[in-house]
């Protein structure tokens, strides 16, 4: 059977001529994400008013999420660090993964307790392969570094349940959300099919208050929301991929959606600048983490 097409819940450009916009957060009023190609991080409100908030190094800042202490941290993926903003502006390195892997690193969560998962890295890819079987490293308030899970199918985007026992990963190669039981000292375990989504290519998630899942899907041009078990109530279409999404606004129940047309991965970052930020209204906030107010733990 279809999936419904509301029309409250066609989605709006709220901004455009973004190189490529990645790991959108709602934090201290405004959208926050990644414009690859550029090495800036932004912040877009919803009238699309956009300001230049870091200058990243590495020209692709993968992915971003707060410490609970407010700090800024950036996953610098092609260099193995895991950034960190000071008070002053300047970074530090928070996390050194090169040890762990040479392969790229990916996406970026950081629960309400302080711990930080790092997904991506792993073993070299194949001949002809873009990417090889991914991990989860984690990063404690301490700092200790260990990885945590492995052999995933292009791990993408991570959320943790509001109660810091469950973290969902997208596999996007295995068109499934994972999840993974949270134990108290930060590791994971019980891997299991969270959601398996058919034809569909999961790339950035978000957790709302009734605990479904938001995905963002590349090559089906479409945002879906899906339930625990693969249940799929409701969608948002789109002309373009959906790399990533995130609820936020004043009450939680705006979806904002990074969009781009999608020419393969030698060309993720096009001087046509087709990325754009879309809104969408939902019915449920969001919750979990990345947190809806971002910083507030």
């Amino acid at each position: 059977m279809p999936l419904p097409r509301s029309t409250d819940r066609k989605a709006h450009v709220i901004s455009e001529g973004l190189a490529f916009g990645e790991s959108p957060r709602w934090h201290e009023g405004r959208l926050w994400l990644c414009n690859w190609g550029t090495g800036e991080v932004i912040a877009v409100d919803e009238d699309g008013n956009s300001e230049v908030m870091l200058t990243v190094p590495a020209v692709l800042p993968y992915s971003i999420d707060w410490l609970p202490d407010g700090r800024l941290v950036v996953v610098s993926g092609r260099e193995g660090l895991l950034l960190r903003q000071e008070a002053d502006g300047t970074l530090a390195t928070h996390a050194d993964l090169r040890d762990l892997s040479k392969s790229p690193w990916n996406e970026i969560v950081v629960d309400g307790r302080g711990n930080v998962y790092v997904n991506g890295g792993g073993p070299a890819p194949a001949p002809g392969e873009h990417f090889g079987p991914g991990t989860i490293v984690l990063i404690t308030p301490d700092g200790a570094v260990r990885q945590v899970a492995e052999n995933l199918a292009f791990a993408n985007g991570m959320a943790v349940t509001p109660d810091n026992r469950t973290l969902i990963v997208a596999e996007s190669h295995a068109n499934r959300l994972t999840a993974f039981n949270i134990a108290a000292d930060g590791s994971l375990s019980n891997r299991r099919v969270w959601a398996d989504l058919g034809s569909d290519y999961p790339d950035g998630i978000c957790l709302d208050a009734e605990g479904c899942v938001w995905y963002a899907d590349v090559p089906n041009r479409h945002c879906i929301r899906v339930r625990e078990g693969g249940a799929k109530p409701d969608r948002i279409e789109t002309d373009r991929g959906c790399f990533a999404c995130m609820l936020g606004g004043t009450d939680g129940r705006t979806l904002f959606i990074a969009a781009a047309e999608w020419r393969g991965f030698e060309h993720m970052v096009s001087d046509a600048r087709t990325g754009q930020v879309l809104s969408a209204a939902v019915t449920a906030p969001g919750a979990g983490w990345p947190a809806y107010n971002s910083g507030t733990r």
